[in-house]
């Protein structure tokens, strides 16, 4: 096992708007992780089980017998609703009564029913069971959400083209990451422009969003290399002709078909070194410039 020289982390990948391609980084960020010797969990905690189901788990999600609500209500070993992938890391998949576990959340003191998976699942196997868990958490503000954001205090965040990118960043920000910080830390790892194919030295949306995060002070340490761009100048010259972001591939809609990780159908896509840089960032716990 390759040394995490005592930096285990949790992280979740999340954002409060559907379609941007979360599943799809969640499974492929657990993969790279895994592909460099560490031992990974990921934890689908969407109801709509996108993460489980291309992972080829639609038994699981379907049989609601032993589920994530064992463990949160019945005392239930989190281990005994994990599963090995085959593609070296473990998967906690979704159920389709993950919105009824949900419901049974207690209401009550505002902090502690979003403290279940850090108590009952992340804080029992981070750091001795595994070196990395990744959570996909919904698309939606809700206690599965805050029960995410708790139980790891690390986002990946990422951003599709469109007009809403900025408005689901922002919303992210305003209702789920703001007011647990009044409670704890919450740290960006890293903003993740994601499903790219347009043009950039046009004004595409793909152009717009790259162009509103690279000029956005506060932003900049968040931004990972492989969506870096400094000089818009010469990329409108076309002395430079950058792809940045995570570009829309056929490989990667035919491995989530083939119930596969990118890696395992694809190892020779481009894409991969995004994976890879986003596998370093969860390492490093930041963006290390490639100066």
């Amino acid at each position: 096992m390759a040394e995490t020289g005592g930096n285990s982390r949790a992280v979740s990948v999340c954002m409060l708007k559907g379609g941007v391609g979360k599943s799809t980084i969640a499974v492929n960020l657990a993969r790279q992780l895994a592909a460099q010797d560490h031992d990974v969990l990921l934890i689908d905690l969407d109801p709509n089980g996108h993460a489980s189901v291309g992972l080829g788990y639609d038994d699981e999600y379907h049989n609601t017998e032993e589920t994530i609500g064992d463990v949160f209500f019945d005392d239930a070993d989190p281990t005994s609703v994990v599963y090995d992938t085959g593609y070296e890391f473990d998967i906690l998949p979704s159920s389709e009564d993950l919105e009824q576990v949900e419901r049974e959340i207690v209401v009550g003191d505002v902090f502690q029913p979003s403290a279940l998976l850090k108590r009952e699942v992340v804080d029992p196997l981070l750091g001795d069971t595994y070196d990395y868990i990744v959570t996909d958490s919904p698309a939606y503000r809700s206690r599965l959400t805050d029960n995410a954001l708790v139980a790891t205090a690390n986002l990946v965040l990422p951003l599709a083209p469109g007009n809403e990118a900025m408005a689901g960043l922002e919303r992210t920000i305003e209702r789920q990451i703001s007011p647990l910080r009044q409670h704890m830390d919450v740290d960006v790892l890293s903003l993740v422009p994601n499903m790219l194919s347009g043009r950039i030295d046009q004004q595409t949306q793909d152009r717009q969003l790259l162009e509103r995060l690279n000029s956005h002070d506060n932003l900049q340490d968040r931004i990972p290399n492989f969506a870096r761009i400094r000089d818009w100048e010469a990329v409108d010259a076309g002395d430079l002709k950058p792809s940045p972001g995570i570009r829309d591939r056929t490989s990667i809609t035919k491995a989530y078909g083939e119930r596969k990780p990118l890696l395992d159908y694809d190892p020779d896509c481009d894409q991969l070194t995004c994976f890879d840089e986003l596998a370093h960032i969860v390492e490093a716990g930041e963006v290390v410039r490639q100066e």
